[in-house]
């Protein structure tokens, strides 16, 4: 068979993110924006004949048997009783832990290039439904669009968003999303809002979102982890900054890359940074199957 393919995953940001409720099994029912960055980790990928899954290098913190990489093909060679086998290289660009998606970004397009590379035909809904099995961000990457979210975060609706530049820090600390939906302090019941309620106050506060559309977990993340606070403290003297995901990484929302770049130049020496474009959606699209 072939030899090593490469194969793009694209970070992500919560444009807000609310917990509307708790499922009986312990899931959090939320509502949040995906919207998807051009910052990528490569996946590359060379199947075999053997029917073997290994991941061929090391990934500082995340052992093989643990690795979402390793797990998705394993879970798609399982479901569709495949012979083939493949061996994973995966390199890491998205900080790990910063609520940037990564981790079930790469799982996700390990679904999607071992359905084309495996030539297993499924369609992007089965692949949705064997990434949720995984982890609830995961079906948002394959759907493939920035999306309005409900549920789990796996009922997604396409939404349109205006070409943005985001500075995004992240202080270099890994925030265990388990402990911080574990606080009790954590609100469990904002008041369900619209997509039509997001996408009309977007269009009036040009690059600030709403009060209405926060980050629920910010407070709690803040208050166990100072130097996310001193993040968003730092960049929100340009604006209006938030935390994606249950963190640690904050974000700027900019008009132009230009901008972005002169406020990145200035943040402080301790945090990583970067500036990312908003995507209009993934790169893997031409793989999608409906």
């Amino acid at each position: 068979m072939q030899d090593f393919q490469s194969f793009l995953a694209p970070a992500k940001i919560n444009l807000f993110l609310h917990i509307t409720g708790q499922r009986a099994d312990g899931y959090h029912l939320l509502q949040t924006v995906f919207r998807l960055l051009d910052l990528y980790d490569t996946i590359k990928l060379k199947p075999t004949k053997d029917g073997i899954i290994k991941r061929v290098n090391d990934v500082a913190g995340v052992p093989a048997e643990q690795d979402l990489c390793v797990r998705a093909a394993n879970l798609l060679q399982q479901h569709t009783q495949c012979p083939f086998g493949v061996e994973i290289l995966v390199e890491k660009h998205i900080p790990m832990g910063g609520g940037l998606g990564g981790g079930s970004s790469d799982a996700a397009t390990v679904l999607l290039a071992l359905n084309s590379l495996w030539q297993l035909n499924l369609s992007r809904k089965e692949l949705m439904s064997l990434g949720l099995k995984l982890g609830a961000d995961i079906p948002f990457f394959i759907f493939g669009k920035n999306a309005w979210a409900e549920g789990i975060g796996e009922q997604l609706t396409e939404i349109n968003l205006r070409d943005s530049y985001y500075v995004v820090l992240n202080p270099k600390i890994h925030v265990s999303t388990a402990q911080i939906f574990a606080n009790k302090q954590l609100t469990k019941s904002t008041n369900p809002m619209t997509m039509s309620d997001f996408s009309g106050t977007a269009k009036l506060t040009a690059c600030n979102l709403s009060a209405d559309f926060i980050n629920d977990l910010e407070k709690i993340v803040c208050s166990e982890y100072p130097a996310v606070l001193d993040c968003l403290n730092w960049l929100s003297q340009f604006g209006d900054s938030r935390m994606s995901g249950s963190g640690a990484s904050v974000f700027l929302e900019v008009v132009d890359e230009k901008t972005a770049g002169d406020i990145c130049n200035q943040k402080p020496k301790d945090v990583q940074g970067f500036v990312a474009k908003g995507l209009n959606q993934h790169p893997l699209m031409n793989l999608m199957v409906d």
